[in-house]
C-alpha cells in the first residue's frame, strides 16, 4: 500500500510552483501579511522555474532585465538581456532576502487540487519524485505559479524519415549537460526566441550552424547593455535610477507594442529596415520578412547584433523552405537541397499546459480552467479562494505576476478586514464568448493550446486585454469588492459554495 504523508499544517497560502512569478507572489505576501504562513510546492529540487529547467546555451531572458525584474527589487546590473544562470541566481537572492528558504518543498508534484467547501479550504495531493510517497498539503487560498508550459517535454513533432539520421536529434528542452558540439555541424529547427538565441551562441565554437525554418519570424536587436544607466548611476542614488529606466522600459514596451498594432506597416518597414542594415545589401531579406505584422506573434530580440554578426561572418547561414525528410548526413528539403548535420537541434517549440498539469477540483467536481473565464486576469470563475498567475505575451511576463501579486495582497487585506473566509467570482450575465484569452496571436503553441485556455468574457472584467495600464487601474486602484465576487464568512456552511459550474 502507498504511503501517504499528510503536512499537518493548516497553510494560509499555498504556491505551486518556485519560478520567478512564485517567488515574487511569495515576496509581496511576506512583504505585505507577514504573519501569514505560506508554502511553496516546486516539483523541481532547486528554485528557478523556467530559468533552472533550460540549460541550452546562451539561455537568456527575451525581455530586457530592467522589466523583467521585479518591482519592489529592480535588476540592477547593467545587462539588458540577461544569461539563464544570472536570472536564476536574482531569483535566489530575491527568496534569500524575504526568507523564504524554509517555505520551499522541493521535489513534489502536485497532481490534484480539490478545494472542500465543508471545510473551506484545498487539499492538494501530490508525489515525493524522490521516496514516491503521497504528499497531502492544506491551505485556505491557492496561487498558480507553474507556468503555461509542459515541464517534462517541449513540442517535438516527428520529421518523415529521421531514424535514419546518424548524428544526435536533441531537443532544447532536454539538453544534455555533456553534448560537445566543438567543429561539428549543427541544424537548428525553428525560428523563434531560442533558435535565435541558440545559433549565435553554439556559432563561434560548431563548424557551421544552419537555422532551418519553415517560417521567419520578426527580429530584431538590443544593446546588450545599458550604458546611459551606467552613467546615470554614477552621478545620481542607483536605486532611483534603475526605478527610473524600468518605467522608462515599460512606457517604450507599450508604445511599440501599440505601434506596431496601429500602423503595422509602417512597423513592418522600420524592423525590416534595421534587419537589412545589419546583414548587408547581398543577404536575402526573405529569411527575415514574415508573412504576418509585428506582434501577431511575439517579437525576437537578439543582444548586440548577435545573430547578425554571426551571419555577416559565414559562421552560420538561414534557409528557408520545408523538410522533406531526414537523411543519414542531415536534413534534405523540398526545394531539393540537402543540409549536412552531425547534430539536430528541434528548437520547435513548447507544448503548452497549464497549472503544471494539476487536475483541478470543487468538492470532488473536475472544474478545468478551459471551461472557465479569469476575473481580472487573476482570479478564476467558479473556483473559491485561488488565484493564477499568467503573465504578459507583449511584454515582461513578470510585469503582470507583480500586479497579481499586490492585487492578492489587497484582497486577502479585505477577507481579513471583514472575517471573510471564501471569496468567488461568478459571472451573472452571460459573459462567455468561444474565445480563448490568447486567440489573437498566431504562435504555434498558442494555436495547438487553444482548447486548455481559459474563455474570454465580452467586458471587463472577464476580459484579458494583455494591457499594463488598465491592468493596473483594475487591480490597483478599483474597489476590491464589487457585484461579481461573492464572499463568505467562516463557517457558513458549504451549500452557498457548492454551485454548479458552467460545462467545459
Amino acid at each position: 500500500m502507498d504511503k501517504t504523508t499528510t503536512d499537518q499544517s493548516t497553510y494560509d497560502v499555498l504556491i505551486i510552483g518556485a519560478g520567478l512569478s512564485g517567488i515574487g507572489t511569495a515576496c509581496h505576501i511576506r512583504r505585505e501579511h507577514p504573519g501569514k504562513r505560506i508554502a511553496i510546492l516546486e516539483r523541481r529540487q532547486r528554485m528557478g522555474g523556467t530559468w533552472d529547467l533550460f540549460r541550452y546555451p546562451g539561455i537568456r531572458s527575451d525581455s530586457d532585465m530592467f522589466s523583467f525584474g521585479y518591482k519592489f527589487r529592480p535588476w540592477n546590473e547593467l545587462k539588458v538581456l540577461a544569461d539563464g544562470p544570472s536570472i536564476r541566481r536574482y531569483i535566489a537572492e530575491t527568496a534569500q532576502e524575504h526568507q523564504l528558504e524554509e517555505c520551499v518543498h522541493y521535489g513534489v508534484e502536485i497532481v490534484e487540487a480539490n478545494w472542500s467547501s465543508e471545510e473551506q479550504c484545498w487539499l492538494l495531493t501530490g508525489q515525493d519524485a524522490q521516496s514516491g510517497e503521497r504528499r497531502v498539503y492544506r491551505g485556505q487560498f491557492l496561487v498558480s505559479c507553474s507556468g503555461y508550459y509542459d515541464y517534462s517535454k517541449g513540442y517535438r513533432p516527428t520529421f518523415p524519415n529521421e531514424e535514419a539520421f546518424g548524428g544526435e536529434i536533441i531537443h532544447p528542452q532536454l539538453w544534455p549537460e555533456d553534448l560537445d558540439y566543438r567543429n561539428k555541424r549543427v541544424v537548428v529547427i525553428g525560428s523563434g526566441a531560442t533558435a535565435v538565441t541558440l545559433v549565435p551562441a553554439m556559432a563561434d565554437s560548431a563548424a557551421h550552424v544552419t537555422m532551418l525554418q519553415r517560417s521567419p519570424s520578426y527580429v530584431y536587436s538590443l544593446p546588450g547593455r545599458d550604458w546611459l544607466t551606467g552613467l546615470l548611476a554614477r552621478v545620481l542614488p542607483s536605486g532611483w535610477v534603475f526605478a527610473l529606466t524600468r518605467k522608462r522600459n515599460i512606457l517604450l514596451q507599450q508604445w511599440m507594442y501599440q505601434a506596431c498594432r496601429r500602423w503595422p506597416e509602417k512597423a513592418r518597414r522600420f524592423l525590416l529596415k534595421r534587419v537589412r542594415k545589419q546583414v548587408g545589401p547581398d543577404f536575402d531579406m526573405r529569411h527575415f520578412t514574415p508573412e504576418y505584422m509585428p506582434w501577431d506573434e511575439r517579437l525576437c530580440a537578439v543582444p548586440d547584433d548577435d545573430l547578425f554578426r554571426v551571419l555577416r561572418e559565414g559562421k552560420a547561414s538561414v534557409v528557408t523552405d520545408k523538410i522533406e525528410r531526414f537523411t543519414e548526413h542531415g536534413i534534405r528539403t523540398a526545394s531539393g537541397t540537402e543540409i549536412p548535420a552531425d547534430i539536430i537541434v528541434t528548437a520547435t517549440g513548447l507544448q503548452l499546459q497549464l497549472m503544471g498539469g494539476v487536475t483541478l477540483k470543487v468538492d470532488g467536481q473536475a472544474r478545468p480552467l478551459k471551461g472557465q473565464m479569469t476575473y481580472r486576469g487573476a482570479l478564476v470563475e467558479n473556483v473559491p479562494n485561488m488565484a493564477w498567475i499568467f503573465g504578459y505575451t507583449n511584454a515582461s511576463w513578470t510585469l503582470k505576476a507583480d500586479l497579481v501579486g499586490e492585487y492578492l495582497c489587497r484582497l486577502l487585506g479585505h477577507m481579513d478586514a471583514n472575517h471573510y473566509r471564501v471569496v468567488w467570482p461568478r459571472d451573472n450575465e452571460g459573459q462567455v464568448l468561444d474565445e480563448g484569452i490568447l486567440d489573437s496571436l498566431q504562435a504555434g503553441y498558442v494555436q495547438r493550446g487553444r482548447d486548455a485556455m481559459p474563455r474570454q468574457g465580452r467586458t471587463l472584467p472577464w476580459r484579458v486585454f494583455m494591457n499594463y495600464g488598465c491592468d493596473r487601474k483594475q487591480l490597483l486602484e478599483d474597489p476590491v469588492e464589487d457585484e461579481h465576487l461573492t464572499f463568505i464568512p467562516a463557517n457558513t456552511g458549504s451549500g452557498e459554495s457548492a454551485q454548479p459550474a458552467r460545462a467545459a
